[in-house]
């Protein structure tokens, strides 16, 4: 499973913001979290899933505010699920705690643990990317997100689409709509490697001492 632990930036000269991650995270999550996102120690926030799609599509939205650094901890989770996820134990939970304090370290604002470490070079060049990227090139990323094509955004933002290509090459929008999908492949094959581990346990069965 992927535990997701989220420490607020600068949160003693600011707002709290917790109950917008958790907004955020049910948004972005929604049926495929296992349990609702929760709000742990202070500022920080957790979040668990099996699928590595969403583990990848909360870290992103979460990094994408500015406002949170993000730990990704790759691993089993003890059964059955508690009620709450800050509740939930288990060796993906230790390495997000553990990730998390990685993250306060890194330009990037994340970091992930628990794997061979393939996960953590892949995610920086999809941020380094994303980065860059301008409110513009936000804005039409957004809207071919919704499932529009690069012509049909043009025409909402009233713009050529000339000029929308060239927003898009200098966005990075293929490279970043193609990054995504090959590190779902990563993670689950970090997932799949994690929990096979010698010592580790299947998340359905007992847990061994």
């Amino acid at each position: 499973m992927y535990a997701i632990t989220a420490d607020q930036v600068d949160s003693r000269h600011g707002a709290d913001l917790a109950d917008d991650a958790l907004a955020l995270i049910a948004d972005v999550g929604g049926p495929r979290l296992a349990l609702p996102a929760d709000r742990t120690a202070g500022d920080e926030v957790q979040a668990l899933t099996a699928d590595a799609a969403t583990a990848l599509a909360v870290a992103l939205a979460l990094l994408r505010t500015g406002s949170w650094r993000v730990g990704l901890g790759i691993g089993h989770v003890e059964s059955p699920l508690p009620d709450a996820t800050r509740a939930a134990r288990g060796p993906a939970f230790i390495a997000a705690r553990d990730a998390i304090e990685a993250a306060k370290r890194r330009p990037t604002r994340f970091a992930a643990l628990g794997d061979d470490g393939a996960v953590q070079p892949l995610v920086d060049l999809l941020l380094a990317l994303r980065d860059r990227r301008t409110p513009e090139g936000w804005e039409l990323f957004d809207l071919v997100e919704t499932g529009l094509t690069q012509q049909e955004a043009a025409k909402r933002l009233g713009i050529t689409p000339q000029a929308a290509s060239r927003r898009a090459l200098a966005a990075g929008i293929r490279l970043d709509q193609a990054a995504r999908p090959a590190l779902v492949v990563v993670l689950r094959t970090a997932e799949v490697r994690a929990t096979r581990a010698p010592g580790s346990t299947d998340v359905a069965g007992d847990r061994e001492d």
